[in-house]
């Protein structure tokens, strides 16, 4: 092996094409999806115990910035997650395979998953 090759350690240099981009944000709306979980088991569990249980989940999704924004979020996550998806079962079918192709696919996942996101925001709030 080459010891004296050179290393590239600055990562704001390294220019990362548009399907690869699609592909980390699907994994990391898959992470952010599991974590929520927690959050909505919790507002299920709470709802499920009593009337007072359900009222407290109810008022709070009305009233709180915070739990409208965790739900956002999740649901954010959950519209991208299912985007990239379903652009990932169109591949396993053999579409959208060649180089342009997939990036047009890639570039049709982010702005179909923005408007998915905005709608969302439009919705909770």
């Amino acid at each position: 092996m080459n010891k004296k090759r050179p290393v590239n350690l600055d990562i704001t240099t390294i220019s990362m094409p548009i399907t690869g981009i699609v592909s980390i944000l699907h994994r990391i709306t898959g992470i952010i999806l599991f974590v929520g979980l927690a959050f909505l088991f919790y507002a299920f569990d709470l709802s499920l115990e009593s009337q007072e249980g359900f009222d407290q989940v109810v008022n709070a999704l009305q009233t709180s910035f915070l739990a409208k924004f965790i739900i956002w979020g999740v649901v954010s996550a959950l519209m991208y997650h299912f985007v990239a998806g379903v652009k990932h079962l169109f591949m396993d079918l053999g579409h959208f395979e060649e180089l342009e192709s997939g990036r047009s696919a890639a570039v049709a996942n982010l702005v179909i998953a923005a408007v998915l996101i905005v709608l969302a925001g439009v919705w909770i709030w």
